[in-house]
């Protein structure tokens, strides 16, 4: 078996959502789940096939998202695995909407953060063991640091 880390290639303003599945209707399924969120959303989806074809399989509503999960999907080459980037919208408003896909198995990460996915290779073929998301901790939050992220939360309406 080989490990190996795969850079998930992004730019800083969007998020990505990386995860698992289990049948080639997840590209459409993904779509349609997407697509009713928001008229803002903008968001390419790919799927990499694990047998038959074994085609990365891709749709959106975004040309250069589009290409980019495909891309990305590629790179990461695990059967079954899943990626989705999202421009005007956040994984914490379609993440609901992506684990109701009849075929999703599970959600490996949902961020705006650099990612890595760490990949384990055998002779059957390549699967996802985890991802890096973002950096080592600093430090602790303090009292300041509580009510800061108290008042963020409320200042971008994600709290009353």
């Amino acid at each position: 078996m080989e490990l190996t880390a795969v850079r998930i290639d992004k730019p800083e303003d969007l998020n990505v959502i990386l995860g698992q599945s289990h049948f080639i209707k997840t590209v459409e399924d993904l779509h349609e789940a997407l697509v009713g969120i928001s008229p803002h959303l903008r968001f390419g989806v790919a799927f990499c096939e694990a047998s038959g074809p074994r085609l990365v399989r891709h749709s959106g509503n975004d040309d250069d998202l589009i290409e980019l999960a495909t891309k990305n999907a590629v790179a990461v080459g695990a059967g079954h695995s899943f990626i989705v980037f999202l421009h005007e919208g956040y994984p914490v408003n379609v993440l609901n909407a992506i684990r109701q896909v009849p075929e999703v198995c599970g959600i490996y990460c949902a961020t705006a953060n650099q990612v890595e996915v760490l990949i384990a290779e055998t002779e059957l073929g390549r699967g996802i063991v985890g991802v890096v998301d973002g950096t080592v901790p600093v430090g602790v939050e303090t009292q300041d640091d509580q009510e800061d992220r108290r008042q963020l939360l409320r200042r971008i309406g994600y709290k009353l």
